[in-house]
């Protein structure tokens, strides 16, 4: 296997991929979105896409701000677990669905009218940033195989 370019050498390369992400972000700061959504679906994102950074980084940070592990130790089951709510189920539906968009023919309408219903017309468009963006850096992260700082 190839060494690949190192996460300071890719945003060192080309400074403006991580400015122009981290501006996509910030939609979330300017939002209703409260900051429990939004790490869950970048946590459910990550999970998807298979990207170990960010798993990593957004389930840490989840628990920073006061997730419950608990929370965490199930969510992959997050449908069948009775601790999310609603609109964190219409946040992660829609997350998924917007992920896995390339193994479906199209989103349902159900999926949808659920996640316009929990967060209105603002706060889907919102959340939809929230899901391009973090799909985004998986794939960067994956792709260049950047790695956690896991010590146990």
């Amino acid at each position: 296997m190839s060494t690949r370019l190192s996460q300071q050498s890719v945003y060192r390369l080309v400074p403006r991929l991580a400015k122009n992400l981290t501006a996509l972000g910030n939609v979330a700061e300017d939002s209703t979105l409260n900051r429990t959504i939004v790490h869950l679906v970048n946590l459910r994102v990550s999970q998807i896409n298979h990207c170990c950074f960010c798993q990593h980084m957004h389930s840490q940070e989840a628990r920073d701000d006061g997730e419950h592990q608990v929370r965490l130790d199930v969510f992959p089951a997050w449908r069948e677990a009775p601790c999310f709510s609603t609109q964190e189920r219409a946040a992660l539906a829609w997350a998924e669905a917007l992920t896995l968009i390339s193994q479906q023919p199209s989103i349902s309408d159900d999926t949808y009218q659920n996640a316009l219903t929990a967060f209105g017309e603002q706060g889907l468009i919102d959340l939809t940033a929230i899901i391009v963006q973090i799909n985004s850096w998986n794939r960067i992260s994956v792709g260049f195989q950047f790695a956690p700082d896991i010590r146990i």
